[in-house]
């Protein structure tokens, strides 16, 4: 079956239709992933800082994690950081998350049929359920869009070179990357005690076998590990 792709970032998010995935490599649906790796029950993305501290005013018993600007909220549990919860127990947790481009992305893409989240920790369970869905669409949406070869054009880049059977090379992805100034926060000035590590974690290629779908319940919506 002919798949069309389409190619988009947050400035431009109506244009992503049919299967729409989500990309934020650095970090958030990295960390994501970590997170329902760790037994998480499900994520509830939300766009704004305000709208996270009221949600959890109401279930007290969910989770905060996010960041601004790649900075730990105050107040938060939790920042956006495989590093810091690569080893905490969500068992049954619902996590509240809000990040200054990936969650936005997710809340922003309306004009979806089906929306998924990218990374490479799961890049060839991404691969392997679009081909199980056959779309005739499928929308990157790279929420980081600072440079045209960056991190989340990249992710895009390798799902789509996958779904058409000409795999790219994983370790020229991450040279590339540890030489470009979109990782500059990460390597060469760290921002957090855990960005090295997370710049790490979020390049480990194809470790987890699930996908994550944003589904509404509830008149909300939720990521959950399919």
């Amino acid at each position: 079956m002919y798949m069309k792709f389409i190619q988009t970032d947050l400035a431009h998010i109506e244009q992503a239709k049919g299967l729409v995935v989500v990309i934020d490599v650095l970090r958030a649906f990295s960390t994501a992933s970590y997170a329902f790796h760790n037994n998480a029950h499900s994520i509830l993305p939300v766009e704004t800082i305000e709208e996270a501290l009221d949600l959890h005013k109401k279930h007290p018993d969910y989770l905060l994690l996010g960041e601004r600007h790649g900075k730990p909220i105050e107040g938060f549990a939790y920042t956006n950081s495989p590093a810091q919860i690569e080893s905490v127990d969500f068992s049954d947790r619902t996590i509240i998350m809000t990040t200054s481009q990936g969650t936005k992305g997710i809340v922003q893409a309306t004009y979806a049929d089906e929306i998924i989240t990218g990374s490479f920790v799961n890049g060839s369970a991404i691969v392997t359920y679009i081909n199980h869905q056959q779309p005739s669409i499928i929308s990157f949406v790279c929420t980081d869009s600072s440079y045209p070869d960056n991190e989340d054009y990249m992710c895009a880049s390798y799902i789509q070179h996958a779904l058409e059977h000409t795999p790219m090379d994983f370790d020229k992805i991450i040279a590339h990357l540890r030489h470009h100034p979109c990782t500059d926060d990460f390597l060469k000035h760290p921002l957090t005690e855990h960005s090295q590590k997370d710049f790490a974690l979020c390049m480990q290629v194809d470790i987890f076998p699930f996908v994550i779908q944003a589904k509404k319940i509830d008149e909300r919506l939720h990521l959950v590990k399919l």
